[in-house]
């Protein structure tokens, strides 16, 4: 009489199967099984070239490449990291990088976010040549001789790499300006902006900062801020901030759009210049040195301008440096007759005060206002600076002149000397006139 297998034969058989179907490499092989839990920490983060294969139990090109891939990666030990990922068990590994089909082989080089699809013949000497070609491209980049990867790859750049452990401490709690690229690194349109997102945060840097952070990898903290496609642009004003005052981004996507975008937010939060009045040398180097231009402006004496009357040229002035605050000058100004020797160098004061000046003192160069010392005058004279416009001079003597130590203004209004301010031995006068006085 024929016999069947029992229930437990056949449950054993079939995990056996299972087993062997599933166990494409063992350690011996020298391909290293990536998983969710140690894909960050073995690829993502590591330096070398990777060559991954995700693939499916189940599938039959992905069972047929098994030697092939065996024989790379024995090729490669000690050159360039070869690992797979069962993308049937581990299916958010695939989605993270876009896997549609099995095999997929991906070569993750310098752009680690962002890997490069390798579409070539499926034997181990064409993938062992793509993936030496990215390690190639990788050392000719830390030479300076090409791209090692994206603005979104959060590379040693002008673009700053954002995850979720640093985000809060980088954009939220800091004082700078701040547009953040939220981006899939399977993402085409991502891919397209990377080269606009680089150019643009090299040309704005020192005025705003360009992030990016991996939403997929971070997917917690694209959550926070609803990132629902990509890519995802968020802006951050100046000062430290909330979550919640994060500000879609509304403009192009080319880099000059994303400049002169980030440019109006900027002097938008740039507050107006310090406007100082020169005391002494410290206070005179605060207000111009590493200025690309200083405005000295040369008030009247106290006695012959009262205080009411010395604020309104100040908020002038100060009205003035906001509006050309972008242009990041210097502003400073001295009570008439105090600092003489800056009054020659830049040839003021004596046809008058009020008087002003706009001085490079790189090139040692001033231009004087011809003008009225108004609102309207004032702003003509700095808007034809500002063009490259109007005539210029040479400091006298080709250097900063000398500046001496003065009291600040009190704020006050001036007062005449009484009979005991005066010191009558500063005076040559005989004896019968003192006593007189």
């Amino acid at each position: 009489m024929m016999q069947f297998p029992s229930a437990s034969s056949i449950l054993m058989l079939t995990l056996f199967s299972v087993s062997c179907v599933n166990a494409f490499y063992s350690p011996s092989d020298g391909v290293v099984e990536l998983t969710p839990t140690n894909f960050d920490r073995l690829v993502t983060q590591d330096d070398a070239i990777w060559v991954v294969e995700f693939f499916a139990p189940w599938c039959g090109h992905c069972q047929s490449l098994v030697p092939e891939y065996k024989k790379l990666a024995k090729a490669l030990k000690g050159v360039i990291k070869v690992g797979s990922v069962n993308a049937d068990d581990h299916k958010e590994l695939g989605g993270q990088f876009g896997v549609r089909g099995f095999p997929t082989i991906k070569i993750f080089g310098a752009n680690k976010r962002s890997p490069s699809d390798y579409n070539g013949q499926r034997t181990a000497s064409a993938i062992a040549e793509a993936a030496l070609a990215e390690a190639k491209k990788k050392v000719n980049a830390a030479f300076g001789g090409g791209s090692g990867g994206g603005s979104s790859s959060g590379s040693k750049g002008d673009v700053i790499e954002l995850t979720e452990d640093n985000f809060d401490k980088l954009v939220l709690n800091s004082d700078d300006i701040w547009l953040v690229e939220f981006f899939a690194p399977w993402c085409g349109h991502c891919k397209n902006l990377e080269p606009e997102w680089a150019k643009a945060a090299k040309e704005l840097k020192g005025k705003v900062k360009l992030g990016a952070l991996d939403a997929t990898a971070h997917q917690g903290k694209a959550a926070e801020y609803n990132v629902r496609g990509y890519p995802t642009i968020k802006f951050f004003a100046a000062g430290s901030k909330r979550a919640s005052d994060a500000q879609e981004y509304d403009g192009g996507r080319t880099a000059s759009d994303i400049i002169s975008w980030a440019s109006d937010k900027h002097v938008a939060n740039v507050p107006p210049p310090e406007l100082l009045e020169i005391t002494d040398e410290s206070s005179f180097d605060s207000a111009c040195e590493g200025k690309p231009l200083c405005v000295v402006s040369v008030l009247p004496h106290i006695l012959d301008c009262n205080a009411k009357c010395r604020n309104k040229f100040l908020d002038t002035l100060r009205s003035l440096g906001d509006k050309f605050k972008q242009k990041q000058w210097g502003w400073a100004w001295a009570e008439g007759g105090q600092q003489s020797a800056l009054e020659e160098s830049l040839e003021v004061g004596g046809f008058g005060y009020p008087a002003m000046a706009v001085v490079n003192f790189k090139k040692m160069k001033f231009s004087v206002l011809k003008g009225s010392f108004s609102a309207d005058g004032i702003n003509e004279f700095l808007r034809d600076i500002s063009y490259g416009r109007g005539h210029t001079a040479p400091v006298r003597g080709a250097k900063k002149p000398a500046i001496v130590s003065v009291d600040a203004w009190d704020g006050k209004d001036g007062q005449l000397p009484t009979e005991e301010d005066i010191d009558l031995s500063d005076f040559n006068m005989d004896d019968d006139v003192k006593d007189e006085l």
